[in-house]
């Protein structure tokens, strides 16, 4: 499998950092992959800024589903990955999504949320292990995918991840790749890191009983 990536990054309201994401991913692009910036609404010149550092800037309906999915068609690679803004891929990540996608077609990398906080390095090794065992990726964990196995995220406006994790299941396990992103901590010490694992446990478990994402999103919001 000769695969060419298209990385595609949603993005609202993130000029203090896209500079230095997309000069991370500056590597890939000179190895012929393909960078699609989807801005959601910034008013802050996100996608002004944005523009340099990729191969394309669109605009998109607000929500990460819809602007993961805007950036999927438009993508010329042969194979997907979700990106973050405020997550760095691992030295030679192309390499590691080829040999994976040998033998599964979507996966993950293991995630190290960037923080010296001692429960966030253990919420991190959480989320991988239950990842690993369970097949439920999340966004944090820069999710890949063959473009020929990819059928969009459901736009809805929470879980987005999850729900996309279960539809691919069906198809395959995810490859789990021990190579780790890095993410930032800012969400989690924005509002507090033991309140917000707290949220995010509690979202996760509602989900799974069956309450609507969108109020869990109504919910989300009104923590911040």
């Amino acid at each position: 499998m000769d695969a060419r990536l298209s990385i595609v990054v949603p993005v609202l309201n993130e000029a203090a950092g896209i500079r230095s994401a997309l000069a991370a991913l500056a590597p890939l692009r000179e190895r012929g992959h393909q960078v699609v910036v989807v801005d959601g609404g910034s008013d802050d010149g996100t996608p002004a800024l944005a523009a340099p550092g990729c191969d394309a800037v669109l605009q998109a309906p607000r929500g990460r589903a819809a602007q993961m999915n805007a950036g999927a068609r438009a993508a010329s690679g042969s194979v997907l990955v979700f990106l973050h803004a405020d997550t760095r891929l691992p030295p030679a990540a192309d390499v590691l999504i080829e040999r994976a996608l040998q033998r599964a077609e979507w996966g993950r990398f293991d995630v190290r949320i960037e923080s010296e906080h001692p429960l966030l390095k253990m919420v991190g090794c959480a989320m991988n292990v239950r990842s690993r065992l369970t097949g439920i990726a999340t966004g944090d964990q820069a999710i890949f995918v063959r473009c020929d196995a990819f059928a969009g995220f459901p736009e809805i406006p929470l879980m987005e991840d999850i729900a996309f994790s279960r539809e691919m299941k069906r198809r395959s396990r995810p490859a789990c790749l021990r190579a780790r992103v890095r993410t930032s901590a800012r969400r989690w010490h924005a509002r507090g890191v033991l309140a917000t694992v707290f949220l995010m446990w509690r979202l996760r478990l509602l989900y799974a009983l069956g309450v609507p994402p969108q109020r869990l999103a109504r919910k989300y919001a009104d923590q911040r």
